[in-house]
This record gives C-alpha cells, sequence and structure tokens, in this order.
C-alpha cells in the first residue's frame, strides 16, 4: 500500500505570537510557560518524530507540496480576506477581528504551504498517484471562513484543495469527515449549499464555536441532507466515537457513495487535550481510521485524505497521529502507547454511555428515517 505524506518544516515555524494558551498576554494574563501558545508546532513535530524513530517514515512515501495560488485560494475566500491577511502578514502579523486566529510575521505564504500540502494529496490519491495520503498541514483550516480567520486557521485547506482538484480534473463527490473535537464550521459553510460534498463533523457539543451542535444543521437548497453533525456529551470517551460511526456516520458514507473520502484529522478529542474533554485514546483514532479506510475501499477504491487539524497536547498527539499512520500503512510499529492503559482506566461510566448511544440512534432515526 503507498501512502504518501505531505510535511515541510516551513509549517511550523507559523507563530501566533506570544499567547497563554489561547489569550493574549497583557494584564493579568502572565508570560506564557515553555509551551505558550495552544497551537504551537510541538504537537507536529513531535508527532514526525514519532514516526520517524519508529520505523514508520521508511515506509512513507514523504514530500512536500507547491504553496496553493491565488487563484485557489480565490475558490474558497474573498480577495479583501485575502489581501488584508497578506499586508498584516507582511507587516508583522497581527489578528484580524472579529474572531480569534492570531498569527506572525510570514504567516499567509506559511497557511498557503500548508493549503497546498493538502491540495497536492488530494490531487495525488485522486489520480492514483497514491493510494492515500497524510497531509501534515499547519496552520489548520477547518474553522476558516470565506471572509474571516477563526479558531487558528487562517486558510480554508480542504475547501481550496477539493476545488482545485475539482477546477483540473472535474467533477468529485466528496465526503468530509472531521473528527476533530471541535465543529468543522469552516468546512460546513463552504458546503452547506452543495451537493457534490458531505460534509460530517463529530464534535464535542457546545465548546467550539461556543454554543454550537448543530444536530438539526442539515445544508440548504441543493445541499439539503449532505451535511451531518453528530455533537457527543463531553467526556463520553472511545464508544461514543465508535456508536457515532455504527449509527450516523457509515450509514451516511453508504447512502452518499463518495469518489474520495477526506478526514479533517483534529487529536483533540484526546483524554489529556487542554481544550476538550472528550477522552478518547489511540486506539479510538486508529478505530476510526479503520473504519474510514473500509469504507474508503468499498466505496470509491481505497481514496483517503487525511489533513492535520488541531490536536494540543505535545505528549499525546504523536501517539494518536502514528495509530492513523499505521493504519493507513496497513502496518504496525514496536511503539506502545505509554497512555493507553491509564486512558482506559478513566472511560465514563456505562450509564453516559448508554444515554449517549440513545441519542445517536435518536439521530439516526431522524437523519435516515
Amino acid at each position: 500500500m503507498a501512502t504518501q505524506f505531505y510535511h515541510d518544516e516551513r509549517c511550523l515555524w507559523h507563530s501566533g505570537g506570544e499567547q497563554a494558551l489561547f489569550m493574549p498576554v497583557g494584564g493579568y494574563v502572565q508570560p506564557p510557560s515553555a509551551s505558550g501558545f495552544a497551537e504551537n508546532p510541538e504537537t507536529k513535530r513531535r508527532f514526525k518524530n514519532l514516526l520517524e524513530v519508529s520505523g514508520l517514515w521508511s515506509q512513507l512515501q514523504v514530500q512536500s507540496a507547491a504553496p496553493a495560488r491565488r487563484e485557489d485560494l480565490l475558490r474558497a475566500h474573498t480577495p479583501a480576506y485575502l489581501d488584508k491577511l497578506k499586508t498584516m502578514s507582511d507587516a508583522g502579523g497581527g489578528n484580524i477581528p472579529p474572531h480569534f486566529a492570531p498569527f506572525g510575521p510570514g504567516s499567509y505564504e506559511i497557511a498557503c504551504l500548508s493549503a497546498g500540502l493538502v491540495k497536492q494529496a488530494v490531487e495525488a490519491v485522486l489520480t492514483g498517484g497514491a493510494d492515500n495520503a497524510y497531509a501534515l498541514s499547519r496552520p489548520p483550516g477547518h474553522h476558516c471562513l470565506p471572509d474571516a480567520s477563526m479558531g487558528f486557521c487562517l486558510l480554508a485547506n480542504i475547501p481550496i484543495a477539493l476545488e482545485a482538484a475539482r477546477a483540473k480534473l472535474g467533477p468529485c463527490r466528496v465526503a468530509v469527515v472531521d473528527w476533530d473535537v471541535h465543529h468543522g464550521n469552516g468546512t460546513q459553510h463552504a458546503y452547506y449549499h452543495r451537493a457534490d460534498t458531505l460534509t460530517i463533523s463529530l464534535h464535542q457539543e457546545n465548546c467550539f464555536p461556543p454554543g454550537y451542535g448543530g444536530a438539526t444543521d442539515r445544508g440548504a437548497g441543493a445541499g439539503d441532507g449532505t451535511n451531518l453533525n453528530i455533537p457527543l456529551l463531553g467526556g463520553c470517551g472511545h464508544l461514543a466515537y465508535l456508536d457515532a460511526f455504527e449509527l450516523l456516520v457509515i450509514p451516511a458514507l453508504r447512502a452518499f457513495k463518495p469518489d474520495l473520502i477526506v478526514v479533517a484529522s483534529g487529536f483533540d478529542a484526546s483524554c489529556v487535550d487542554p481544550l476538550a474533554r472528550m477522552m478518547a485514546t489511540s486506539e479510538t483514532f486508529r478505530a476510526m481510521a479503520g473504519l474510514l479506510m473500509a469504507q474508503a475501499k468499498e466505496l470509491c477504491g481505497g481514496k483517503l485524505v487525511v489533513a492535520h487539524e488541531g490536536g494540543y497536547s505535545d505528549v499525546y498527539v504523536p501517539f494518536c497521529g502514528l495509530a492513523v499512520v499505521e493504519t493507513m500503512l496497513g502496518s504496525r510499529s514496536p511503539v506502545i502507547d505509554p497512555f493507553l492503559e491509564p486512558s482506559e482506566l478513566q472511560q465514563p461510566p456505562a450509564d453516559l454511555i448508554a444515554f449517549q448511544r440513545a441519542r445517536l440512534a435518536a439521530q439516526a432515526a431522524v437523519v435516515f428515517g
């Protein structure tokens, strides 16, 4: 199985400036500890490092890619937003109101490179250059709106990649499965009125954007029925994700019949992430990746692209990412997740799991009749 891995060291040079987790320093907010800003390069760099020392790196087709061009960006963003982002980046960075996504000097070019990694991964898989591909994209993209950055995201990486592929290769039915713990609002916005893209977001209910669950938001116009939000109760853990796949994700994929499956791969649903409370483990991500690999093989010749999104524990993201890449390769490394046993001991009580499954079953009854 040929798995391509798209990575560029320059993506790890993007900076959000001096922040304490996700708050600007100042007033009573003290300067950060060593970890500093939540969206920092160490989560991705340590993931790459673990792939190298595990022996998997030599099994991957590792490469970089050209940055996304302005014409690519304009399929997903307004000219005014791109101009403002570029001007502020050239002037040293900042933050574009009203949302929070601070950036430093040169972040515009780095964001174009991040989108370019996803763009090339999508094209390679669609044209048969790879069986599947992982893009270690940074900054992330799934919150970004056409005219606004948001939630650490500067450019809409996945929509930019998909629309570039469609412009070059022709129409394509794509399912985007977002397992980042935060709602994929930017991707939802891009395709809410489109029939050619199924967007599925599994996220912690009411987490981010604050107060949002979205279970009744199903798309509109031509896109009616092609948007599926699966809000999960905080702390519901590993089995809730498997139940969500069984009851909602897999039936939706089979009904849609995509030509390509793209994963918005955030690892912030993990049991030790500082920005969420979902209690997932590396085995959760291994299981979800395996289920999507099986669906991709059944529905679209195995065509699967994974684009990196969030995940803010630099000690645990590497083990979650490794589990996904092992699954994509169909290979196992000698690495044992040292956090797995204590994490499994902290899984939620049976009554919470049963309550969450009942909620999912009720949602499935509405969605699928």
